[in-house]
């Protein structure tokens, strides 16, 4: 399998700085007829010398408006330049990560995980309205009582009903049981069409689905479904610790994923991606937006060029290797913590290819968790508290924390 190479500092400064010539120059070119400019001089350094070493800065108070999606075809012309920068991380995202053919999926860079799972479930429930004249009240959500908040919000914004499929508690995990009492209950209100998400890697608890716990139920029961996978959290990561997972293209019944690189990419907020078969997006086509080159397919509309800039310029700065074993570190600080709390006994949960730890609450009190900057699973009666092992969180770090409760163990045992 073909790897993306790293590329030195020099080679990125040079790529963006020639993207960047071939959009347009607002301070130098007569652009009349678009409503947007550089970012206003009087506030934002425009000739600081250091920019010129700082490709991500420039790309920044340049401006550049990344509205449409840009893998289809027709986008506004003036800024071509970073637009085919994030063509490329598209193409590398999907291909390189997600196992698809190659100019096999459309995508774009969103304002976030939010963002992409409501633009897979608006596209998908178009689909079904278009292809298959279903009605709002015969398209319904499914997913499991682990997942995003997002699905709520997308089921709230697009008028749709959203089922959650019950999970083991101390596993985290789905059942075809589940699955198929879940899926009878919503037959029997009259639910015709599937639109189902499978966590790669929840927020809570870092918990991966089995694909298969969905799909071989609606195929049973011979139910439409698409199937969406939201690895906003887990899309960086899980690929590259868990070979041999079906939570991506190579998978014929997958057909969108969401990742979102302001998590453990650690771009910018405002970095979500989302990636979809080709052949859908057009179901989410403004054409209303006639005066936009190529017309828009996305939720958000204007968003900015230079958050593409930065996805590629840190995953061109590791390359896949380098990126590998990033997530490689991380995984045996997650280990390492893990092995501690089970040989004191703490409960917790952790997927072994996660880089979560989630400690039951009775192990620790609000103010141990407090210092630490635990999350609970909500702030009312919580019945866990995550550890999430990003890069700053060292062994360093985590030894007052295991100190803490190893004390706090005591004391209760006392």
């Amino acid at each position: 399998m073909h790897h993306w190479k790293k590329l030195s500092k020099e080679a990125i400064r040079k790529r963006v700085f020639a993207a960047l010539d071939r959009n347009v120059n607002f301070y130098e070119e007569q652009v009349l007829g678009v409503p947007a400019s550089h970012l206003d001089s009087k506030v934002f350094y425009q000739d600081a010398p250091f920019l010129q070493d700082a490709p991500f800065l420039s790309t920044l108070i340049r401006n550049p408006n990344h509205i449409g999606c840009h893998t289809l075809g027709t986008s506004e012309h003036f800024f071509s330049g970073t637009q085919e920068i994030e063509r490329e991380l598209i193409a590398l995202c999907a291909e390189q990560i997600l196992q698809a053919a190659p100019n096999a999926c459309d995508g774009y860079v969103a304002s976030g995980g939010t963002e992409a799972n409501l633009q897979a479930i608006w596209i998908y429930r178009n689909y079904f309205r278009t292809e298959l004249g279903a009605r709002l009240e015969d398209i319904c959500i499914l997913c499991s009582q682990d997942s995003h908040y997002s699905m709520k919000k997308a089921a709230n914004v697009l008028c749709l009903d959203l089922a959650a499929v019950p999970v083991a508690e101390d596993s985290r995990s789905l059942s075809r049981q589940g699955v198929a009492a879940t899926l009878q209950q919503q037959k029997a209100l009259g639910k015709k069409y599937f639109i189902v998400v499978a966590n790669m890697m929840t927020t809570m608890f870092g918990s991966v689905d089995e694909a298969d716990c969905y799909t071989e139920v609606l195929e049973q029961e011979d139910c439409p479904y698409k199937l969406h996978v939201d690895g906003a959290y887990g899309g960086f990561y899980y690929p590259f610790t868990e070979a041999q997972h079906q939570l991506h293209f190579g998978n014929p019944r997958v057909s969108s994923v969401t990742l979102d690189a302001h998590k453990m990419v650690q771009a910018p907020y405002g970095t979500g991606i989302f990636l979809i078969r080709k052949g859908y997006m057009q179901y989410a086509n403004t054409k209303e937006a006639s005066y936009v080159e190529g017309e828009d397919y996305t939720l958000i509309g204007s968003r900015s060029g230079a958050n593409a800039v930065a996805i590629w310029m840190i995953l061109m700065t590791y390359g896949y290797w380098g990126w590998k074993e990033k997530i490689r570190v991380l995984q045996e600080r997650a280990a390492w913590f893990s092995r501690e709390l089970q040989q004191e006994g703490i409960a917790h949960y952790r997927n072994p290819y996660a880089n979560i730890i989630t400690i039951r609450s009775e192990h620790l009190t609000r103010s141990i968790a407090d210092r630490f900057g635990l999350v609970p699973d909500r702030h009312a009666a919580p019945a866990w508290y995550k550890v999430v092992l990003m890069e700053h969180a060292t062994i360093e770090h985590l030894e007052p924390l295991l100190e803490e409760l190893q004390a706090y163990k005591e004391v209760q045992v006392g």
